[in-house]
């Protein structure tokens, strides 16, 4: 009898953490495609369909980052793309993926990538590298 009461709730545990891990992997998504929105914690946390504050701490728990900084590293991203891809100007990418000023933009690149975005794009025009290499070279360090 013991171990159906055990099995029982181990089942409904497991059942929690799988719903807590599509609420949290639904907000993210939405972090993904909608990356150059303003996006708040009150807006992602009813999207997970959970208090603001139980957001954050599970976003954290679960991705290893605040939804305030995934949020930053994924405009990032996109920004190492489009320097790298494009010769639109630094203040104009910034904009693009949603930041609100070239000095944060600016700023928060250096901290993620560690070099400014004008310095990442005089080096990211490496040529006869490999892609495989070249991708893992540009990939952010945190």
């Amino acid at each position: 009898m013991n171990r159906a009461v055990n099995r029982s709730v181990s089942s409904a545990v497991s059942s929690a953490a799988e719903e807590t891990n599509r609420r949290m992997l639904r907000a993210r998504d939405a972090m993904d495609r909608a990356y150059a929105q303003p996006l708040d914690v009150p807006a992602l946390a009813r999207i997970a369909h959970v208090s603001q504050a139980h957001f954050t701490r599970t976003f954290r728990a679960t991705f290893g980052e605040t939804p305030h900084r995934y949020l930053q590293r994924r405009r990032v991203e996109r920004a190492m793309f489009l320097l790298r891809e494009t010769d639109r100007s630094v203040t104009d990418i910034c904009y693009e993926v949603g930041f609100g000023s070239p000095g944060t933009f600016s700023r928060t690149f250096h901290d993620i990538v560690g070099r400014s975005p004008r310095t990442y794009r005089k080096e990211s025009t490496a040529t006869g590298v490999p892609t495989c290499f070249t991708m893992t070279w540009m990939r952010p360090s945190s």
